[in-house]
This record gives C-alpha cells, sequence and structure tokens, in this order.
C-alpha cells in the first residue's frame, strides 16, 4: 500500500511517497549489504537462535585460549582466573547494555558514534574498528596459513596465507541473518568437539595433573599490581568486543532486546569465550610439548602437533567461524568510512575484497611481532569510546529518554561534538602516553585509566551541554509526519530506494524532498544546504527569543 502525505500536513513541502511494506530492491540488496549504511527495520531482525549464532562465531577464536594460557604464565593460575573471572563481569554487564541500546535502536557502531561525537567524530569511530578488527583478520588467518605451512610443509608460508583469505572472505559476502548465522549453526558442534577433543586427547596421551590449576611462575614480574588486576587488564584490551557485539546485537528483534542483552551477549556467553577456553588453554600449555615461548602460533602449532590431521581440522573450524565475522565487521567499518569521508561508495562486497586484499599483504609481514603493540594503542581509543558509550546511554535512561529519540541523521548532527571529541581526545592521550613513557606502570593503567578519565569527562560535560553540540535544528522533520516511523517506508528522492522514516530526512538543497540516510551521508550539496538551514533556524529563535 502506497500513500502521499500530503504537503499540507507537511507544512508546505513536497509530499511523502509513503508505503507500509519493504521495498523489494531494498530487500534484493540487504541480503548481502544489510542495511550497512542504514538503520535496521524491524522486518529485517531476526530470532533469537539467529543471532545467537551468528554472534556466537567470537567464541571460537583460538586468541582466548592462547591469552588466558600466556596470563597464567607470567601471574599464576589463581589470579589468571580471578582476573579472568572480573572480565567476565565486566564483559557480560558492559555488553547487555550495549547490545541492549543497539537491538532498541537498530544503529551501528559508526550511526552512534555519530550522536557522541558528531560526523567527523563517526568516521575516525568506524576507521578505528575497521582497521582493529582488519588486524584481527590478520592475527587468526595468519594461525592457519601456518598450521597448513607446518602440516602440510613443501609450499611456502605465502601461498597458504592466499588460501586462508581466499576461502575465508567470500565467506562474509552475505549478511548476519541470511548466511553468518547458519554457516556457524553448523560449524559450532565441530567446534565444541575439537575443543573437547584436544583435552581428552591431552590426557590420553600425557596424563592428567593438577599442575595447570595450582600453577606460579618461578619468577614473577614486578608488575606493580596483584597478579589478578594484570590479568584483568589485559582483557581490557579486548573491549573491541563491545563494538562487535552492538553491530551484531542491532539484528535482534524488539521483543528479544532483554534477551538477547542478559544471554546471547551477557554474561553466560562469556563464562564460555573468557573463562572456558581459558581454561583449557592454561590446561593445554602445562600438558602438551609446545616448541619455544608460548604464542598463540606455538601454541596452534603443538595442537596440530599432538592431535594431526584432527587439530588442523579444529583449527580450521574455530578460525574459520571466527573470521567470516570478522571480515563482515571490517567491511561495514571500511564501506562507512569512505562513504562519510570522502565520499566513495561501493557495495559491502567491494569491501569484502578490499579488506581481503590488505589482510594478504599484512600477512605476508612479520605480522604477529608487531600487531600487539599495535592492538596496544588501539585498545586505549577502544576503551575511552565505551566509557563514552556507556555514560550517554546511561543519562539517557536517567532521565527517561527514549531509546529511538537518538539524532543520528547527518544533516541534524554537528560536524563535532565537543563534549564526546573532547572527553574521547583528552582519554586517549593521557592513555597513549601511558603505553609510550609511563613503564610498567603505563602497561598496566593505561587502559583503567583512559577509561575513567573519557567517562568523567563525558558525565561532566553533559552537565553542562549545549543543544547545538548534539543536534542541528531544523525543520520539516519526517519523523513528525508518519504515525509510526518504524513503520511508515518513505522513498528517497536521490536513490529512488523507500527506508523507514526514523532514518529519513528532507533535502533543502532539493525543495526539501525526501532523503535516505545513505544518500545523506554521501552528498555534499545536501550538507551545506542543511548546514546553511540550520544556521537560519537557529537565527530565527534567537530572534524570537529576544
Amino acid at each position: 500500500m502506497t500513500l502521499d502525505i500530503s504537503s499540507s500536513r507537511a507544512g508546505g513541502v513536497p509530499p511523502l511517497d509513503v508505503t507500509y511494506t519493504d521495498d523489494p530492491q531494498v530487500l534484493a540488496r540487504a541480503a548481502a549489504e544489510d542495511y550497512s549504511m542504514h538503520i535496521v527495520p524491524n522486518s529485517w531482525r531476526t530470532s533469537r537462535s539467529s543471532v545467537s549464532m551468528a554472534w556466537f562465531g567470537l567464541m571460537s577464536a583460538m586468541f582466548f585460549v592462547v591469552v588466558g594460557a600466556t596470563v597464567s604464565l607470567s601471574v599464576g593460575a589463581a589470579d589468571a582466573l580471578i582476573g579472568i573471572g572480573l572480565s567476565v563481569v565486566a564483559y557480560g554487564a558492559i555488553n547487555s547494555v550495549a547490545a541492549k541500546f543497539a537491538n532498541q535502536t537498530g544503529t551501528s557502531v559508526s550511526l552512534f558514534s555519530r550522536v557522541v561525537f558528531g560526523r567527523a567524530g563517526s568516521a575516525f569511530a568506524a576507521a578505528l574498528f575497521g582497521i582493529t578488527i582488519a588486524y584481527y583478520v590478520v592475527a587468526e588467518g595468519a594461525i592457519v596459513a601456518s598450521a597448513l605451512h607446518a602440516y602440510f610443509g613443501a609450499l611456502p608460508i605465502a601461498f597458504w596465507a592466499l588460501v586462508v583469505v581466499a576461502y575465508q572472505a567470500p565467506l562474509a559476502w552475505r549478511g548476519v541473518a541470511t548466511w553468518l548465522d547458519r554457516l556457524n549453526g553448523v560449524l559450532l558442534p565441530l567446534y565444541v568437539v575439537g575443543l573437547v577433543g584436544s583435552v581428552v586427547w591431552a590426557i590420553a596421551e600425557y596424563g592428567y595433573s593438577n599442575d595447570w590449576l595450582t600453577y606460579e611462575p618461578e619468577a614473577a614480574a614486578d608488575l606493580g599490581v596483584p597478579g589478578w588486576w594484570y590479568a584483568f587488564v589485559i582483557y581490557m584490551g579486548v573491549w573491541v568486543v563491545t563494538m562487535m557485539a552492538w553491530d551484531y546485537a542491532r539484528f535482534g528483534r524488539p521483543q528479544d532486546a532483554t534477551f538477547n542483552a542478559r544471554v546471547s551477549f551477557g554474561t553466560p556467553f562469556y563464562v564460555v569465550t573468557l573463562l572456558i577456553n581459558a581454561a583449557v588453554g592454561m590446561f593445554l600449555a602445562q600438558t602438551i610439548t609446545i616448541a619455544g615461548p608460548l604464542s598463540e602460533e606455538s601454541a596452534i602449532l603443538g595442537i596440530v602437533g599432538m592431535m594431526g590431521i584432527w587439530g588442523l581440522l579444529w583449527v580450521v573450524v574455530s578460525q574459520t567461524r571466527v573470521n567470516s565475522g570478522n571480515f563482515y565487521l571490517a567491511s561495514t567499518n571500511f564501506q562507512n568510512f569512505f562513504a562519510r569521508t570522502v565520499k566513495f561508495s561501493m557495495p559491502r562486497t567491494f569491501w569484502v575484497g578490499v579488506v581481503a586484499v590488505i589482510v594478504y599483504l599484512m600477512m605476508l609481514t612479520n605480522v604477529l611481532s608487531w600487531i600487539t603493540t599495535s592492538l596496544q594503542y588501539q585498545g586505549v581509543l577502544i576503551v575511552g569510546w565505551v566509557a563514552i558509550a556507556l555514560t550517554h546511554i546511561t543519562w539517557m535512561r536517567l532521565r527517561g529518554i527514549p531509546a529511538d529519540s537518538l539524532e543520528f541523521r547527518p544533516g541534524r548532527v554537528p560536524a563535532v561534538n565537543p563534549a564526546g571529541v573532547g572527553a574521547w581526545a583528552a582519554a586517549s592521550v593521557i592513555g597513549i602516553a601511558l603505553v609510550l613513557f609511563g613503564g610498567t606502570f603505563g602497561a598496566v593503567w593505561a587502559s583503567p585509566i583512559a577509561f575513567v578519565v573519557a567517562g568523567v569527562i563525558y558525565a561532566v560535560a553533559l552537565k553542562f551541554r549545549r543543544e547545538g553540540w548534539f543536534t542541528m535544528q531544523r525543520p520539516h522533520d519526517p519523523r513528525d509526519e508518519v504515525d509510526d516511523m518504524w513503520e511508515a517506508r518513505i522513498r528517497c528522492h536521490c536513490c529512488d530506494d523507500s527506508y523507514i522514516a526514523y532514518e529519513m530526512d528532507r533535502d533543502p538543497a532539493a525543495g526539501h524532498a525526501p532523503i535516505c540516510l545513505a544518500c545523506a551521508s554521501d552528498d555534499v550539496e545536501f550538507q551545506r544546504a542543511a548546514d546553511r538551514e540550520a544556521a537560519a533556524s537557529k537565527a530565527s529563535r534567537t530572534r524570537a527569543a529576544s
């Protein structure tokens, strides 16, 4: 059913072409694009099991198996388990809040970042997220390449890296609800069998001992903090998981928001992902033969050496699960960054190819020797983002502001939000300085201090906020012109596709014809006209008040 909303209701501007069913052209593209440049409408939301299966790919990252073992070797088993347990609680609390908000709003990390940082700041957030995830694609892919190279030999590592990229990248060509949920659902039992099988195999070959639970390093490093706190801080370095959870949770159905927040993205998930994986890693590190210092690569080679082809199969399955999602997230954020900054808009599948090329070239370097250092700096930036996001969500809840009242449309948010940008910049500078110059103290305290500084500064800024920091007031809002902004679809005058009114705006550069979120983000003339209209509206309000 198509309706015209009359110009009288919209204040003399062109009528809206409204329908209450999905645009077939939009649906056809959504199978691959997954509304990556748009708000996810309720009709594209998917079931609890679908969201869970897609998201649960993360739990099979070998990183979580190895990092638990590495922390245990540094601080001892008891302190490691305490720190990991605290991380489970923190991850569960933080990500349940973030996931529920993403579910309620349908926003991506990039779109929400517009709210707290403005248009320019959100582009940086998308770049940070995309680059960080690309690094994880490289690291996890390099593990598979190393395992294949070690098992089959002969051919050079560059060949196996190409094989890994060539088979993993296409797995991200389709979206969460049309492919990733099915792929990870099929591979999940194989991962569980491999995880349990590695423990059983190790016991059968080497015997069982409780030494892994009582292990203490002979010469403990002087960390200046309790070992459990050091373990907790190590896991803070992976708070990019909050951004990842956000971009998956937005596909959940509104009626499942609480369940998804508490279960799929909450504490139960992290009990498995952090605690159980770490326990397996700690046990294997103390049981099987590993050549050289413990690292993600040496641990995987040890598993393959013990289990043979079955160990290799487990590695391939586990890393396929996690990297299909990593390729997906990296591609969506690269797509958002380039569309918003240089106005270069291409389908998400194009960006999967770009990420694949970048990943392959990076895999040809000695990636595992430098990627940890890079991620340490990016981790400081990410904990600042998490602090600001949590502070903003909490502020909205305390004031009773509905989640879906967010303003993220490019024609109605400023280029820079000084509250968010100021808090993020201050926290990042302090955190990076601590990493660079703080020695052991800086390594342990950079992320916690950056988190606190970002949250406190942003909370204070909210106390003294100005209207113009968060929104540009303009007339003629399509949200106000329809009965239900989540169900009414409005045709865009640029792309001729229809999207929900929640994301639509009016284009002052085209006689106030309706324009969708993606087209508005790419259109320089629209942005200039919107800025002028907002300035004129502000001047008019100032004159009326004086």
